[in-house]
């Protein structure tokens, strides 16, 4: 079951970013910017109390006129609906209650989705105690006050929001099947290559319920084995500006990759990799997915015999951030090399749930710290005493040393090369915490 999303709404100018940003800030979870995503990032792993979510920004419109105004709040408020399990609606109390924060708040009560309306600004109660009750008027429930500036009543925001969560997705799922999300731009081939296979395959197939989102879950059985494909496909809704198109696309792969084990992203092979690749496969990275890269439409490409060379090492050096990645190139049109992709799928779950003995690792530390010196500073050297494996999917590893101050990524990027030599791990990231001997984690 994948984490619970929780989605802010509200106007511009209620301080939805500010609030998005004190919900996923330090004091709550550390978050990391996704390799590969250049632009604002709209979505952040947060916890509360144990219970850990992922919550999604839908703010950013700017619209010209006042009619633009009500169109793409009912957009961005149609995108929440669609996407996420709870509904953080963002009100301003200093704004008052608006005409559009009410026509949005009918249409989520509508909705039947939960929602938690909060009114933001609220510095002083003693000065807006009073303003808050006007939104009552807005009938979707108990107005909280907040004010996401200066971080006050966010533990009762959270309190309120996390008590819609459901059990289910707060643990961990028992259905063993393999997930595959196939990921990818629009138009680039995704649910040409699971009809494919589907056909190929001449299965029984149906639609796995219970999911609250548009993405399709299929079954599709190879050589006796059960896989469950979530295609992210046909999810574009209409829309005159292209970032919310792209946002809306970024919510809903964020949505499918949170529930797979293996995502397979889809290259047009004639469009080549592009922008919006490198941050559809950073959102897999940063979540330590396996990771497959198909290019379609491979048929369609003229080729000499250093085409395929060539084209992989574009692709690698595009999404530098994950060398690890494995990489198939098909035809959806004509089924090419589409049955390699289910060999793929299992090699690169075999590694994800690789665990390597404490003894082995050991081995290959000490020969790496004798091949090449830890980085010292002022005098003082790194110290490397230990280092064991304390998770799968995705292997991680936690490596004791003297300071972790000196330990710089690029020697952990050393460690890890060393690691990837003798194992290889292919398809899927590898996360390394350091610790000092006290126990304090990085």
């Amino acid at each position: 079951m994948s984490k619970p999303i929780v989605a802010i709404v509200g106007r511009p100018n209620v301080g939805k970013s500010t609030l998005f940003n004190a919900l996923a800030g330090e004091t709550i979870s550390i978050v990391k910017d996704t390799p590969g995503v250049t632009r604002d990032r709209i979505y952040a792993d947060c916890t509360w109390l144990n219970m850990n979510f992922t919550l999604i920004d839908t703010g950013g419109i700017e619209p010209d006129s006042k009619d633009i105004i009500l169109s793409q709040m009912r957009e961005q408020a149609q995108i929440a609906i669609d996407t996420a399990d709870v509904i953080l609606f963002l009100a301003d109390v200093r704004q008052g209650l608006t005409d559009s924060d009410s026509k949005v708040a009918d249409m989520l009560r509508r909705s039947g989705k939960p929602v938690v309306l909060a009114v933001n600004k609220v510095d002083s109660f003693q000065k807006y105690g009073n303003d808050v009750y006007e939104f009552y008027n807005l009938g979707i429930g108990d107005p909280i006050a907040v004010s996401a500036a200066s971080r006050l009543g966010i533990g009762d925001l959270l309190d309120a929001v996390s008590s819609h969560f459901r059990a289910e997705q707060l643990e961990e799922t028992e259905d063993e099947r393999p997930r595959i999300a196939i990921v990818g731009k629009p138009n680039v081939g995704k649910s040409s290559i699971i009809n494919k296979l589907i056909g190929a395959n001449r299965v029984i197939v149906s639609d796995i319920a219970g999911t609250t989102r548009d993405a399709v879950d299929t079954e599709v059985v190879h050589d006796g084995t059960e896989y469950v494909f979530i295609d992210t496909a046909g999810l574009r809704r209409k829309s005159r500006i292209k970032e919310d198109l792209e946002r809306y696309s970024i919510i809903r792969t964020v949505s499918a990759v949170e529930r797979a084990d293996v995502v397979v992203l889809v290259i047009d092979a004639a469009e080549g990799v592009t922008e919006q690749d490198a941050k559809i496969a950073g959102i897999a990275h940063d979540r330590g997915k396996g990771i497959i890269v198909a290019v379609n439409k491979w048929d369609a490409v003229e080729k000499t015999d250093k085409t395929i060379y060539e084209y992989t090492q574009k692709i690698r050096n595009t999404l530098s951030f994950m060398q690890y990645a494995e990489m198939i190139f098909v035809s959806a049109v004509t089924g090419q090399r589409l049955t390699k992709l289910f060999e793929l799928i299992d090699v690169v779950r075999q590694n994800q749930n690789m665990r390597i003995a404490t003894g082995v690792l050991n081995e290959i530390m000490t020969e790496a710290v004798a091949l090449q010196q830890p980085p010292s500073d002022k005098g003082k050297r790194l110290k490397l005493f230990y280092m064991t494996q304390v998770a799968v999917k995705p292997p991680t590893f936690v490596i004791f040393v003297n300071d972790k101050e000196l330990m710089h990524f690029s020697y952990v990027r050393y460690l890890e090369n060393k690691i990837r030599d003798t194992f290889g791990f292919k398809g899927t990231a590898l996360r390394f915490l350091i610790r000092e001997r006290s126990g304090k984690e990085q």
